[in-house]
C-alpha cells in the first residue's frame, strides 16, 4: 500500500515524493540531483549522476519542497533549493515538450493545420490530438468527437507549438501513436501539474514507465 492507501502496482517503478511523503509510478515525477554547488538541480532527463530526490509534477508539491527545504532533509546535507523553482520547472518542463513534439514530427507522425487534422482523425485512430492553450473553443468543439477516445493535449500555446514544428504558431496537430508520440504524452502530463487544465485527457493518465526498476525514494546513479 502507498502512504495514501492506493494499493501498489508492482509492475511499475516507484518512487516517494520528498515533499507529501506518497508513493507512486515515476513517469509522472521529477528527478534531481545535487549540483557542485551544493544547489539542487533538476534532472528531468533522469540522466545525471549522483543521489536522485524525487518530487511529484505539480506546482504545490515545488512550493512545498523549498518552503520546508524538503531537499536539505533528504540529502541529509545543507543544499538550497532555488526560491524560483515552481517557475524554473514550468519553463524546462515545456522546452521539453516542445522538444518531443518537435522529435515526433521528425519522425514523420504529425500533421498540422485544421483541415489536414480533420482529415486525419477521420481517417482513424491517432496517438494524440495536439490543440494551442490559446486556440478558439469552436475549433476545438469540430475536432475533438473525431478524437475517438485518444488523448488531447492542450498544454502549450499557439506559439509554443509553432516551435515545434518551425513556424511562428499552430493551432491544431494530430500524432499517430509511436514512441516519440509515448514521449509527448508523459511530458505534457508533467507539465500539466504546473499549468492547470493542459494536461492530456484520456483513459490512461499516468503515461507510459521507463523501463527500468528501482526502489521509492532516493537512488543513487553512476556515470
Amino acid at each position: 500500500m502507498t502512504r495514501g492507501g492506493r494499493p501498489k502496482d508492482r509492475t511499475e517503478p516507484e518512487r516517494r515524493c520528498i515533499a507529501t511523503g506518497e508513493s507512486g509510478p515515476k513517469a509522472p515525477m521529477l528527478r534531481f540531483v545535487i549540483g557542485p554547488s551544493g544547489e539542487v538541480a533538476p534532472d528531468l532527463a533522469e540522466k545525471l549522476p549522483g543521489r536522485g530526490m524525487w518530487l511529484t509534477a505539480t506546482r504545490e508539491a515545488a512550493e512545498r519542497a523549498v518552503k520546508r527545504r524538503a531537499f536539505a532533509r533528504a540529502a541529509r546535507a545543507p543544499v538550497t533549493a532555488p526560491a524560483d523553482l515552481p517557475d524554473l520547472l514550468e519553463r524546462l518542463l515545456a522546452q521539453r515538450l516542445v522538444e518531443a513534439v518537435a522529435l515526433a514530427r521528425k519522425a514523420g507522425l504529425a500533421v498540422t493545420g485544421f483541415e489536414k487534422v480533420k482529415a486525419r482523425l477521420r481517417q482513424g485512430p491517432v496517438g494524440a490530438l495536439l490543440e494551442a492553450r490559446d486556440g478558439s473553443d469552436q475549433g476545438r468543439a469540430k475536432l475533438r468527437p473525431l478524437a475517438r477516445g485518444a488523448p488531447i493535449m492542450d498544454s502549450l500555446d499557439s506559439g509554443e507549438l509553432g516551435l515545434a514544428f518551425g513556424r511562428d504558431f499552430v493551432i491544431h496537430a494530430a500524432l499517430d501513436a509511436g514512441g516519440a508520440t509515448d514521449r509527448v504524452l508523459r511530458e505534457a502530463r508533467r507539465l500539466s501539474g504546473f499549468r492547470p487544465g493542459g494536461g492530456p485527457t484520456g483513459p490512461d493518465d499516468r503515461g507510459p514507465a521507463p523501463p527500468d526498476g528501482g526502489s521509492a525514494g532516493i537512488d543513487i546513479r553512476t556515470p
